[in-house]
Order: structure tokens, then C-alpha cells, then sequence
């Protein structure tokens, strides 16, 4: 995509997040199924992750991050216009998940909707919400990225049941001090890959059955080998796209926040960017993958870690089912 040339700046200007306090670590899933503590760190990096309670649904922790993120923000509810939620779990097909967060959170002014894009899903809602921010249609958007994956893993399934985890971040965006904020991104799509991570029943194709429950079809199916292959290409081709687009270079990133699927995944776009260590934020260890939630619980704690300082210039990738992909570069304006 191209540089954003606009006649003024679109930032983050609130941010949020939530996490459940309930903690699932490698040694709980060592007595669900056949695995061990050094097992999973050695091939993912996680040590645990946060695990929702039953009756908690994807709308209850998108809302905590959106209210954290109002309030970040100084903005009122009712001067939200639009409210979009990146979500592979949705509470149900419809309404949606971020018409759900409108009523919680009272934004009775604002439009909402949902976006599937699994993990590279808040980028996507950043980019749209930027755009309808720039082009006017919107002063004020909310995008958040919230996810209770733990209500679709195969618990038996050891290669799919340890990456896991639940959690939700919101990011207000609007006008901002020029030459701050938003300063490229990049999206795309490889459909080919499609069927390498899906959730195939539950939808039109495989309606909800007998055997579609039976045979766990509802729950996430990934080729574990084929989707790390592609997400340590896509990680080094759109983060130098997106640089290439804001006419930067490595040597100007102050801050990589990744989409935090798997450590090696993360070693390698470190090794082939060139970055040191003290310039990527890692929280995988704690959480585990939390798809479209990933990126904005982490860049939220850099945040309230007096990590990131104003001017700063962060690159967000990620990368999810699609197969899709998606970078933006941003100069921080808090």
C-alpha cells in the first residue's frame, strides 16, 4: 500500500486491555494431554496462558479493554462513531460482537460491526478505522482485538490445545498532531492457504450436526509446519513493505510488536529485521497466542510499562488464518 499522504494525522490517542486471572500453565495441560513444561517452551516459548470462566463470553472482556481504553483516553462514550471488533470468536454470528460492546459501553452514537481475519485482524481494524477517521466519516473509531479461543480449541489435541489463550485490547483512534500517528500499512491475503488454519464446521459449508460435533469440527484445525513457514516469510516481506511505504528504514524502528504465535516464529523475523532484543516486546510466555487480542494487549503493556516514549516510531505485523497478513508503521503520539 502507499505511504499515507493525508492532509492530517490519525493516531492512538487511548489504549486498553484485559486479560482473565485465570492462569492454564504447561503443567495443567501436561495432566490434560500428552505433553510437558519443556515440550511446549522448547517449540513455542509459552509458559501459560489466561483461560476465560464459562459463562464469560468475548463482548465481557472486549468491553473492560474498550471502558480501560475510554478512559485512557478522556473520550465519552457517546462521542465514539464507530466501534469495530477483530474477532475470531465472535459471541455469535449475529448481532455482532461490537454491536454487543456498543450497548455495554453506551456509545449510542456509533455504528458497529466485526471482522474475521483471524490474527492479523486488529491491523485490518486499524487500517479501517484510520481510513474512516482520514477520509471524515468518523472523528472517533474504537477498534479492539478480543478473543476467547479457549471456547474453540480441541482440549485433546495436544499440537493445537498448548498456543492458546483469551484476552482483548482497544485502541481509540483519532486526529492527532501531523507527522505523528498512522504512517503505512500493508495487508494481504494468500486464499491458497486457506485450509492450512481453519475452524471448519459451524458455518454454511458444515452446518452444526451430529457429526460435526462428534468429529470436533468446531474446534481450530491447524498444519502447525506449513503456517510457521509462512509466517516467517510474510513477517520479513510485509515489515519491509510497510518500511519501504513510510520511506524508512530497520535502523529507525524503535519498538517491533509482533503477533505472538510462537517464540521461534519471533526469533527468526528478529534474525532476518537485524533488530536487537531491547527493541521487540514479548509477552508470549504469559499469554500465549491471543489471535486479533495479540498485538494490542502487548502494545498496551509496553505502554503502561514506560516502554514506549512520544515520537517513538513502532512496527506491528502480524500475521493469521487466510492466510493473511498485515503491518502497520506508527510514530506514538502519548
Amino acid at each position: 500500500m502507499k505511504q499515507l499522504n493525508n492532509l492530517y494525522s490519525v493516531g492512538i490517542t487511548g489504549i486498553g486491555s484485559f486479560v482473565p486471572e485465570k492462569v492454564l500453565t504447561n503443567f495443567d495441560l501436561s495432566q490434560m494431554v500428552d505433553t510437558s513444561d519443556e515440550w511446549i517452551v522448547t517449540r513455542t516459548g509459552i509458559r501459560e496462558r489466561r483461560i476465560v470462566e464459562k459463562n464469560v463470553s468475548t463482548s465481557d472482556i472486549a468491553t473492560i479493554a474498550a471502558r480501560e481504553a475510554l478512559i485512557d483516553g478522556k473520550v465519552d462514550p457517546k462521542e465514539i462513531d464507530l466501534i469495530i471488533v477483530a474477532t475470531a470468536t465472535p459471541d455469535m454470528f449475529f448481532p455482532a460482537t461490537a454491536s454487543i460492546v456498543q450497548k455495554n459501553i453506551q456509545a449510542t452514537n456509533a455504528a458497529a460491526f466485526d471482522i474475521s481475519v483471524g490474527c492479523s485482524g486488529f491491523i485490518y481494524g486499524l487500517s479501517i478505522g484510520y481510513n474512516m477517521v482520514r477520509a471524515g466519516t468518523c472523528k472517533k473509531v474504537l477498534v479492539i482485538g478480543g478473543e476467547t479461543l479457549s471456547k474453540i480449541v480441541n482440549w485433546e489435541d495436544r499440537n493445537t490445545c498448548v498456543l492458546f489463550g483469551d484476552g482483548a485490547g482497544a485502541c481509540i483512534l483519532e486526529k492527532c498532531e501531523k507527522g505523528f500517528g498512522f504512517l503505512s500499512f500493508d495487508l494481504g491475503s494468500d486464499g491458497e492457504g486457506g485450509h492450512l488454519l481453519s475452524q471448519p464446521a459451524g458455518g454454511s459449508r458444515l452446518p452444526a450436526s451430529f457429526d460435526t460435533v462428534s468429529n470436533k469440527l468446531h474446534t481450530i484445525k491447524m498444519d502447525g509446519r506449513e503456517v510457521f513457514k509462512f509466517a516467517v516469510r510474510i513477517i520479513e516481506k510485509s515489515s519491509e513493505a510497510v518500511l519501504k511505504s513510510a520511506n524508512l528504514s530497520l535502523e529507525d524502528i524503535d519498538y517491533l510488536i509482533p503477533h505472538q504465535a510462537n517464540i521461534r516464529i519471533i526469533q527468526s523475523a528478529k534474525n532476518k529485521l537485524k533488530l536487537d532484543d531491547d527493541k521487540i516486546y514479548i509477552n508470549l510466555d504469559r499469554y500465549g497466542n491471543m489471535s486479533a487480542a495479540s498485538i494490542p494487549v502487548a502494545l498496551n503493556e509496553a505502554y503502561r510499562d514506560g516502554l514506549l516514549k512520544r515520537g517513538d516510531i513502532i512496527l506491528l505485523v502480524a500475521f493469521g488464518a487466510g492466510l493473511s497478513w498485515g503491518s502497520t508503521i506508527l510514530k506514538w503520539i502519548k
